[in-house]
């Protein structure tokens, strides 16, 4: 098992991640808007009956649910007792048999070696520190196993919603933290797994997402539901010059990245999907 070294700053980081993503209701995004990529993983990741499956950062469980149904047994931790809490609430209406653990990406309370599957839906992407977490990753998958990351990309439109508040920001990144969509470079994945695995697939796809009427539609569900938008807002507040600034900055790049089709406005959020094995 990891030893946890974290220092008061780093603690002290991880608490305010923690809290932001209790900000809104991540649910409603999960179930909402992307509630098809938690499946995708799974499928890549060949989970199957019997097999020990754990779910790093998985929120209320958008891949650990249908990792479940297949009957596997599955662990999902997160950062955020919050979004464990309501994962765990809807496991039990489905009659699904998972065990929830908050836990930090970086610092897992498992075994070396312990699961035949470590996967992980948009959510180790968002802690700070790359090379701890994907050491984390390698650690816990049995060798032979396999390791699932999907991921935003950088140039995709969630990356591209990231850059575009980052200059609103009421303080820059603390030092050694990362930006999260650096996960969808499949150069900066295959540098941090290195030798740790072998036969390591990647490829890139985009998720058609129909939840919203129109741009401005997308910006006021984040605005009330999604944790890291909120946060930016907040740092925000009384300052309504920046406020307005930032709103038409948002409504814009999701105009760029949605279209008009027969089902009405689209918009397509592109993602990395990587497996390997673990060497």
């Amino acid at each position: 098992m990891t030893t946890n070294t974290a220092t008061d700053e780093d603690r002290s980081l991880k608490q305010r991640h923690a809290t932001m993503w209790a900000l809104g209701d991540y649910t409603d995004v999960a179930t909402e808007v992307i509630p098809t990529l938690g499946p995708v993983l799974v499928r890549a990741c060949g989970v199957s009956e019997g097999q020990r499956v754990l779910d790093v950062a998985a929120g209320a469980g958008n891949a650990a649910l249908p990792a479940a149904r297949t009957g596997a047994a599955v662990w999902a931790t997160d950062l955020t007792p919050e979004l464990l809490d309501r994962g765990r609430a809807a496991a039990e209406a489905e009659g699904l048999d998972l065990s929830w653990q908050v836990a930090d990406a970086e610092a897992l309370p498992c075994r070396d070696g312990e699961y035949d599957v470590v996967m992980s839906c948009v959510g180790v992407m968002f802690a700070p520190h790359h090379e701890a977490s994907a050491a984390e990753l390698l650690r816990v998958c049995r060798p032979g196993g396999t390791i699932g990351l999907l991921s935003w990309t950088p140039a995709g439109f969630i990356g591209q919603m990231f850059a575009t508040m980052k200059p609103y920001a009421a303080a820059p990144p603390p030092p050694g933290s990362q930006p999260p969509p650096l996960w969808g470079d499949v150069d900066h994945v295959r540098g941090l797994l290195g030798d740790g695995v072998s036969d390591l697939t990647a490829s890139t796809a985009s998720l058609e997402v129909d939840r919203f009427d129109d741009p401005a539609g997308f910006l006021d569900f984040f605005k009330a539901k999604y944790g890291p938008t909120i946060a930016a807002y907040k740092g925000l507040a009384g300052d309504e010059q920046r406020i307005a600034a930032l709103d038409r900055e948002l409504i814009e790049l999701a105009g760029r990245f949605g279209r008009e089709s027969d089902a009405g406005f689209v918009m397509d959020w592109e993602y990395l999907l990587v497996t390997a094995t673990r060497a």
